[in-house]
């Protein structure tokens, strides 16, 4: 197989969807800018990246495909890709597709979900989820509403008198049960609710939904609160000791210990990129900046999951203002380690990365562990090989900057 097919990459996008099952990491949807134009990618492709072995691997899928589409929310639960909401050229979605990743030929076949019971939530994107207990619980986002629908958990931004249409920020909850095929809102028993918003983010430490920063009209924010997810309780606004990360949104925020949250980039209040990296220990309420961070990989609506030994794997987003200068969308996967590795992979790495010395030697390894070692050297071969056509693009890019400016 030649390098360009065995070292390509997912298509760059912004607005995607991201969840890892197992070895892993799979991405679908969002969009490009081609020429001024917001491009939605192809909705029958999905993209696998092999965690042990660094290759990226096209599947085109079949069966009930969602619209191509940025802003859903996507979330894994036992093998199964939810997709909910999104944009699309006709508008803001409501609908809920899933697919089994666990699939024993390659096949991946999308199913959208029509017979439940209940109420799903009135169109919307740039929305966010908590899993809890095979259930898929939604927060907040931009959408419409008709008037009849209108309530105290929606903040009107623009409104269609004619057509009686409202578009606006949520902050109300809805829950998906999986195993029952059902819709719900539960009654929420106590606490102050956070503002109406979109474009925040959600995760899950034991049976808390933490949800931090977002944007409601012009205002960005940097506040964190908590749903109880048994008792459906809110914190309200959790008082921070010490410093805080700055006002934004199209941020993440990863679970990557008990009491540990990782929150990276986003778009700041005055409208600048991030790379900032922030640490939340919710024991202690405090927030910690990494100083390790690389300063020039910044990235806002993006994709952030946990891999097998608590690195974070971002994915995809724009290293741009997207409300101004729609060009940067990426397809790079940045990894961050928050925590060291094991021994045995810090072994793989060395042998992956020196595969050239030891090529006499590694042969004769027993069997289980060759196979580790093959992955790793293919790894670190498209790692490489991915550094050298990034770098010689720079390069490229540089020269005819150069030019154009002599």
């Amino acid at each position: 197989m030649a390098d360009s097919q065995l070292f390509c990459v997912a298509e760059e996008r912004s607005g995607h969807c991201a969840v890892v099952d197992g070895n892993f990491l799979y991405v679908w949807g969002g969009y490009v800018s081609i020429e001024d134009n917001e491009v939605y990618l192809p909705n029958d492709e999905i993209w696998t990246y092999d965690i042990d072995s660094g290759l990226w691997t096209m599947h085109l899928m079949e069966g009930e495909l969602p619209t191509s589409m940025s802003g859903s929310c996507g979330a894994c639960i036992n093998g199964k890709l939810y997709v909910f909401g999104g944009y699309d050229d006709k508008g803001y979605s409501n609908r809920l597709y899933f697919v089994n990743l666990r699939t024993r030929d390659g096949t991946y076949i999308w199913e959208k979900i029509t017979n439940f019971e209940g109420q799903p939530p009135t169109p919307r994107d740039k929305l966010s989820c908590w899993v809890y207990k095979d259930r898929l619980i939604y927060f907040g986002g931009y959408g419409c509403r008709r008037h009849n629908e209108l309530q105290d958990c929606f903040d009107v931004h623009d409104a269609s008198w004619e057509e009686q249409i409202f578009w606006g920020w949520h902050n109300d909850v809805h829950i998906f049960d999986t195993k029952t095929q059902s819709w719900l809102q539960p009654e929420i028993k106590g606490g102050v609710p956070p503002q109406p918003r979109a474009a925040h983010t959600c995760a899950v430490l034991g049976n808390k939904g933490y949800i931090f920063g977002g944007r409601v009209l012009q205002t960005r924010m940097n506040d964190l609160h908590y749903l109880n997810l048994d008792t459906w309780t809110w914190s309200g606004r959790i008082p921070v000791n010490g410093e805080n990360p700055k006002h934004r949104s199209w941020h993440t925020l990863t679970p990557i210990a008990d009491d540990t949250l990782f929150l990276f980039g986003g778009l700041s209040a005055d409208n600048v990129p991030l790379s900032d990296g922030w640490i939340h220990n919710v024991i202690t309420n405090c927030w910690k900046q990494l100083t390790h961070l690389p300063k020039t990989k910044p990235r806002l609506w993006h994709t952030a999951c946990l891999g097998k030994e608590n690195e974070i794997m971002v994915f995809g987003g724009s290293k741009d203002d997207l409300l101004s200068l729609d060009t940067g969308h990426c397809n790079d996967l940045l990894i961050f380690q928050t925590q060291p590795y094991s021994l045995l992979r810090l072994c793989l790495d060395c042998i992956g990365k020196n595969a050239i010395i030891l090529e006499s030697q590694i042969s004769l390894l027993p069997p289980k562990l060759l196979q580790q070692v093959l992955k790793k050297i293919t790894f670190w071969t498209a790692a490489n090989h991915r550094e050298e056509q990034r770098a010689q693009k720079e390069e490229t890019e540089n020269k005819y900057q150069w030019i154009s400016g002599n």
